[in-house]
């Protein structure tokens, strides 16, 4: 086991793993930004060192100034959280010829999981339905109005490095398709330094499921279970819950299957999510594989018992898996609602600033992953993400009304947050009875918000 941890990140998930270090008897190491100096997970860990300016990418993008704060403090391991460095290929080939392990898949699973469109084929053949796609690169407008006749419309434009929810454009005709591409591809070499596209076909009126795997070096995978992700806005997830109301016991078996012939195609290693998409009419698609830890890995841990975070630990330490899916006792319901520093009614605004009051929710039922702090001024520079708040019961229904009960005592003043919507989504009936899509939360979105189709 390790000795010594240096995490790569910040924020929640930054407190988060510091706990597990702690708990596991692992020293921390905490980099920070200089707009971090008064981050939470600075006065958690160990020790603590600069990394750089406010800008990520001169901090907790500096592949070279974290290996740097790595090797002076001694680290065994760096642990990336998600984000930032969690899935690129170059960092974790850094880590191994320096000698510290990347807490995380290979970069083998990296480089395939980073590639759209060499995933999408990988599983193909070895049988994990997949989304009718382009078979490669779609490098014109020709070509991909040609392709887009061959599968007819609607379809997406996707950026092949992408992930988050960038890069990706709706078209509902060729007229959509010819003034998409062109920004979809400028996007796509901004956010990603590729700006190579496919296309493929859109489902509608889909639930977004994902399911959590683990595996081992000798090869061995397991999945724990699924997430429901549908509660989304703009591709970026808002409400998770876990197990999923969408789903029969004979499609979560099935869905369960090719989760785990998915990561066995690339020979996986560590903790990732395979997810997909399931159709209105039980159908579902390959969508890709999550190389890192999940932002809402909590809900999963509450109804297996499993502690990800040391798992992932554990098994970059070289330890094995000894369990299996149907070795878990899971029971009972959690949801996670993803509290932001956005104000819902001005669409989505951010809203940072100082913290005057903070009244965080407890008693049964209730997790809260945060790194807020009365009095902790929150930064401008980076994601607008404050907390997880995350309820449980033994019943979806109990879930739902302990999530309210913990929104409405959960005050984080003068901040605006995303708190107000999700108390309208609780009580929505739809919600209540499981009844949703990936277009759920548009009706409680201002009517500009809906027209405004700018990526997060």
């Amino acid at each position: 086991m390790f000795k010594k941890i240096l995490i790569a990140n910040r924020g929640e998930i930054a407190v988060r793993i510091i706990r597990a270090c702690r708990e596991s008897g692992i020293k921390s190491v905490a980099v920070y930004s200089e707009a971090d100096e008064t981050s939470l997970h600075l006065k958690m860990a160990d020790e603590k060192v600069c990394i750089g300016p406010p800008v990520s990418a001169k901090s907790y993008l500096n592949m070279e100034s974290i290996i740097k704060a790595a090797k002076e403090t001694c680290a065994d391991a760096i642990h990336p959280g998600y984000g930032y460095l969690a899935e690129v290929e170059e960092f974790a080939k850094m880590c191994d010829e320096q000698g510290i392990v990347f807490i995380g898949p290979t970069p083998h699973n990296l480089s395939l999981a980073g590639d759209k469109i060499a995933g999408k084929k990988i599983m193909e053949e070895a049988g994990v339905p997949v989304i009718p796609s382009s078979p490669g690169g779609v490098g014109s407008i020709d070509e991909a109005k040609s392709f887009c006749n061959e599968i007819g419309y609607p379809v997406m434009i996707k950026a092949s490095g992408g992930g988050g929810g960038r890069g990706i454009r709706v078209c509902q005709n060729e007229e959509d398709l010819l003034e998409e591409f062109p920004v979809a591809k400028m996007e796509a070499r901004a956010a990603f330094g590729n700006d190579e596209l496919y296309i493929e076909k859109f489902i509608t009126q889909p639930r977004h499921i994902e399911f959590q795997i683990l595996a081992d070096k000798s090869g061995k995978v397991i999945h724990l279970g699924e997430r429901e992700c549908t509660i989304q806005r703009r591709y970026q997830k808002l409400i998770e819950e876990a197990p999923s109301p969408g789903l029969t016991p004979a499609l979560r078996k099935a869905m369960g299957d090719a989760a785990i012939k998915a990561a066995e195609a690339i020979q996986y290693f560590n903790a990732g999510t395979v997810e997909f998409l399931l159709d209105k009419d039980g159908k579902f698609y390959f969508i890709e594989i999550n190389s890192r830890i999940q932002v809402e890995h909590p809900v999963t841990e509450l109804t297996t018992g499993i502690d990800l975070v040391k798992e992932q630990i554990r098994l970059s330490s070289g330890e094995t898996l000894d369990y299996s899916f149907d070795d878990l006792n899971i029971k009972g319901w959690a949801i996670e609602c993803r509290i932001n520093a956005e104000d819902p009614e001005k669409n989505f605004l951010p809203s940072p600033g100082t913290v005057e009051e903070y009244h965080p929710p407890g008693g049964f039922g209730v997790r809260l992953d945060t790194h807020l702090y009365q009095g902790y001024e929150l930064p401008i520079y980076y994601d607008s993400l404050i907390a997880k708040l995350i309820s449980y019961d033994t019943t979806r229904n109990g879930a739902i009304s302990v999530m309210k009960r913990a929104l409405e005592e959960f005050r984080v003043y003068p901040l605006k947050t995303t708190i107000p919507l999700y108390l309208q989504v609780m009580d929505d009936p739809h919600f209540i009875e499981g009844k949703f899509d990936t277009s759920f939360i548009e009706k409680f979105l201002p009517e500009e918000d809906e027209d405004d189709d700018d990526d997060d």
